[in-house]
């Protein structure tokens, strides 16, 4: 069996698809933005942000750890249609709860119906699409987490309470579960091949090395990039003196430099071969953060900081390319989805850990760990890459596919 052989989704379907990942990030960065509203309308302390991200964290795990299982029962369009109606119900829930506990009930379901969004997209792009379309629809994700804070902002300061941003993210939400139970069918059609593939049960493929390690990956990779993006202001500005305009500017290029990576590189990943890609760019990341720790001149650390956001780019959607080439269908069902939930584990834990070591140490520590866990997530790449696949060692050595060499 060939296995890049993939079944060519509708032009629609790509379409929804595009559409579905920039809906995916549309809601996620709603509340930094809301949060001071919400803070005082209900009277609470700063830090109670932090049940938010915990409720929707744990809601997202649980789901992407079964999205296999519940792709295989319900069908790929029947789980994107209940999951993003599932959003649309929590942003419709956040615009009138009149209890914190409410609110924060609300962002459990956000959780539940985004985790499953995320692994049902990732798994069907990554066994129906290339590797360059699933870089394009990870940037899509940067530009509705993007939109979302700009909607936001642009209610609050027209003088609207900020239930009225919930309920227009809410109302795109709904819109798009109607269009996905509409193409239902389609959705089903185009997954038929994976369809015939004897399925696997959860709890093998938890238990298989190669899911195991590729899970490792995905929690350090996210949760160095999520880590730099929300540790740089502060290092910046508490740490180097850099005033707040040029250290948010920093910011900026950071998390633009991976929208703008996922474009450019998407478009010479298959050529390149991901593997190859890979390497390269998750060495550039090292040699970035290397430049934004030692210290440099301001100017310096920036060219460091987009290095960094330039090299991290294409890994997420890389990575979910290669998983059903790796591991093969039955597999990838679920490992897809376990690699989601790993992803966000790593995103909430490892910001937090150095979080720890800027307290006990200094702030300078981050840049430090940062280095480090790049470092990791290339040396873990590599034992990846030599690592089996599921069609044999030597099917994708050398290959526009895979790249290794």
């Amino acid at each position: 069996m060939n296995h890049r052989a993939r079944t060519r989704p509708s032009l629609l379907l790509v379409a929804l698809a595009y559409v579905g990942f920039v809906s995916l990030g549309l809601p996620d960065a709603v509340i930094g933005v809301a949060w001071p509203s919400v803070r005082d309308t209900f009277t609470l302390p700063q830090a109670a942000v932090g049940l938010v991200f915990v409720a929707s964290g744990f809601g997202y795990f649980v789901t992407s750890f079964v999205s296999g299982r519940l792709s295989q029962h319900l069908g790929i369009g029947l789980l994107l249609a209940g999951s993003t109606g599932l959003v649309a119900a929590a942003m419709f829930g956040f615009a009138a709860a009149p209890l914190w506990a409410l609110f924060v009930a609300c962002a459990v379901a956000h959780g539940l119906g985004s985790g499953a969004i995320d692994a049902g997209l990732n798994g069907y792009a990554a066994h129906h699409l290339s590797a360059r379309s699933m870089n394009w629809l990870h940037a899509c994700y940067c530009f509705g987490a993007m939109l979302g804070p700009l909607l936001m902002t642009a209610v609050l300061t027209s003088g609207r309470h900020y239930g009225t941003g919930y309920v227009a993210v809410g109302s795109v939400m709904l819109a798009l579960a109607a269009v996905f139970l509409a193409t239902r069918p389609m959705w089903g059609a185009a997954d038929a091949a994976a369809a015939e593939v004897a399925p696997v049960r959860t709890l093998v493929a938890l238990r298989h090395p190669t899911v195991l390690l590729q899970m490792v990956v995905f929690f350090l990779y996210t949760g160095v990039e999520v880590a730099f993006g929300q540790w740089t202001f502060t290092v910046l500005t508490e740490s180097r003196g850099v005033d707040p305009g040029p250290a948010g500017v920093a910011v900026g290029a950071y998390w633009g430099s991976i929208g703008v990576g996922r474009i450019v590189l998407g478009m010479v990943a298959d050529r390149i071969g991901i593997d190859r890609l890979l390497r390269s760019c998750l060495l550039a990341a090292v040699a970035g953060a290397v430049v934004f720790a030692l210290p440099l001149p301001a100017p310096v650390s920036v060219a460091g900081v987009v290095l960094i956001g330039v090299g991290l780019a294409p890994v997420y959607p890389c990575l979910m390319t290669r998983t059903p080439q790796r591991l093969g269908a039955a597999l990838s069902a679920h490992a897809v989805g376990f690699q989601v939930g790993a992803a966000m584990m790593g995103a909430a834990a490892v910001p937090g850990v150095l979080g720890l070591f800027a307290e006990g140490v200094g702030l300078e520590a981050v840049p430090v760990g940062v280095v480090l866990g790049a470092a990791v997530v290339w040396l873990l790449h590599e034992l990846l890459v030599r690592r089996p696949e599921a069609y044999g060692a030597a099917a994708g050595s050398g290959t526009a596919g895979s790249g290794a060499s």
